[in-house]
């Protein structure tokens, strides 16, 4: 199964490349794996050829390009795939129309200057919370919270998902019984969220409308 992650990288424009990583999400360590050394991350500590490539990715390079540009020559394995799914897109359309929170297990952004922020998806689906919910949209339908750091250990990520489990596990409960409906169900899940991300956490939660809200605007 892997696990599962996006990886957007911020471009000179402000845009960003999207790209894939099979296992980036494992305990979030890809946050430390991505440098301005090996940027897609893997044992190769001076990767030249990554450097060149994701620099003309930053300068606007096409994704259809990227084929040519890695052909005929033998690479070291990067944690992250070097060609991107996508290119020239904004946070805010990479997190509403692009990430799925069912099956992507994280999401890293990383800025220009390799500052890499990791963030946890949290998916508002309750088909496996209820009985009355039979599927439950994935693209778009989620949070993203931070989680804090100590000693280059993610701290609290687990206990935060466990929580969120067994708040959609009441949730569902109360859908069931008809004591919520579709929606108010999701305004109580955004709203307990919060409560228990605080302060200490950044919570982004795509709207459908203008980008995100912020939940909390302290950054990891």
């Amino acid at each position: 199964m892997g696990h599962r992650a996006l990886v957007a990288y911020e471009r000179t424009d402000g845009q960003y490349t999207l790209h894939y990583s099979h296992w980036g999400a494992a305990n979030l360590k890809l946050k430390h794996r991505i440098s301005a050394e090996s940027p897609f991350g893997g044992d190769d500590t001076d990767s030249k050829w990554a450097k060149q490539l994701l620099a003309e990715l930053a300068d606007g390079l096409e994704a259809d390009a990227v084929d040519g540009y890695l052909a005929g020559e033998d690479r070291p394995s990067t944690v992250v795939e070097p060609k991107p799914r996508a290119t020239g897109l904004t946070l805010d359309e990479i997190v509403a129309d692009h990430l799925d929170y069912l099956h992507h297990e994280a999401f890293f952004v990383v800025s220009t200057t390799f500052e890499v922020t990791a963030y946890r998806t949290l998916w508002f689906g309750l088909q496996y919370d209820s009985e009355t919910v039979e599927q439950g949209e994935t693209v778009g339908n989620g949070a993203l919270a931070t989680v804090r750091w100590y000693d280059g250990e993610p701290v609290g990520d687990g206990h935060l998902q466990g929580q969120f489990a067994a708040l959609k596990d009441v949730v569902g409960d109360m859908l069931d019984k008809g004591v919520f409906t579709p929606s108010t169900a999701r305004q109580y899940l955004k709203r307990k969220l919060a409560e228990r991300v605080g302060d200490r956490q950044e919570l982004l939660i795509p709207t459908g409308e203008s980008p995100f809200e912020k939940a909390s605007l302290n950054h990891s």
